[in-house]
């Protein structure tokens, strides 16, 4: 059976190899820093649950450490002449595109064709995560399509990846810590001080306005911490299960869905969402770091709007 192990493993090993490639690029002026902290990273997504709960904080301390007093940094990457790059573009073209295509289409394949292939009496994909498995076999797959479609080797991909990562730098662990952060408060009863807060300000009686409720606190608190999947279990926790599901008999699955998406739309519109708005308009050299935001954070609201509406019109179908 595959397991999510096996996907945590695979991520571990790339981030192996990132570590191991900064530590010997010698035109990074941090590069045992920067190597340090994606071996650290490494150890964690390899290692998983065996290790010891206080090494595991001890290196996620370190990681903030390393990360705040400034030790990531770029270095020196195997890249080809900006020639050699609008050559291969002209003969590409939008053929480029359908390695990235591949992976949703693949992720959906694999959910919903493989989560009922058995081999013998276990299931192929272990049954809690089979889309989180799908999406790490689509982004093998994809890769491989990707170096037969450009003729470059796998490794190429990792170096040229580097470079990314290395721009993003730490940005890069923020989804992973902020999901994180929404279960420490789950944990902790945030979402219960929730849920009191929101009965003694609105009149949960009135299905509409909890929905509302819901849709705005799922933004305002994907606006605070940069991630809708922090804002998630707080907030479905506090406001979704106890007055819309249980209360009012909203239908779960779609409550959820719509749920995360009206998250989404607040990330459209924080710069605590570094990697989203803030990572791009450094990688585009745009002379305002906020660029990103002001371009979308309108949009953003439309469509907080627009989510608002449909949830209350489709979940108490």
């Amino acid at each position: 059976m595959i397991a999510l192990t096996h996907a945590y493993w695979l991520l571990g090993g790339y981030v192996a190899a990132l570590a191991w490639r900064g530590w010997r690029d010698r035109g990074n002026p941090r590069r045992h820093t920067t190597a340090l902290f994606w071996a650290l990273l490494a150890l964690v997504l390899l290692a998983g649950e065996g290790l010891p709960p206080r090494l595991a904080g001890l290196i996620v301390v370190t990681l903030a450490l390393l990360a705040g007093l400034g030790g990531l940094r770029m270095g020196r990457y195997a890249e080809a002449s900006a020639e050699a790059k609008r050559a291969e573009a002209a003969r590409l073209g939008n053929r480029l595109f359908w390695p990235a295509l591949l992976i949703p289409l693949l992720t959906l394949a694999g959910a919903l064709g493989l989560k009922h292939v058995r081999l013998g009496d276990a299931p192929l994909l272990e049954t809690a995560n089979v889309t989180l498995i799908a999406l790490a076999i689509a982004c093998v797959i994809a890769l491989a399509a990707a170096c037969r479609l450009t003729r470059q080797s796998p490794w190429s991909a990792v170096e040229q990846s580097r470079r990314l990562v290395d721009a993003i730098g730490w940005a890069a662990l923020l989804p992973l810590l902020l999901a994180t952060l929404g279960s420490v408060f789950e944990a902790a009863g945030v979402g219960q001080a929730v849920a009191g807060l929101v009965r003694a300000v609105i009149p949960v009686d009135n299905p509409f306005v909890v929905v509302l409720a819901y849709a705005l606190g799922m933004a305002l608190f994907t606006l605070i911490m940069g991630n809708a999947f922090a804002a998630f279990p707080v907030m479905t926790a506090g406001i979704a299960l106890p007055l819309l599901v249980q209360q009012h008999g909203a239908e779960p699955a779609s409550l959820a869905a719509i749920g995360m998406l009206s998250g989404y739309c607040g990330t459209l519109m924080t710069p605590m969402a570094a990697n989203f708005n803030i990572v791009p308009a450094a990688l585009l050299e745009l002379k305002d770091p906020y660029a990103v935001i002001r371009a979308q954070w309108a949009t953003g609201a439309l469509l907080l709007a627009c989510n608002v509406v449909l949830m209350y019109v489709v979940v108490f179908r």
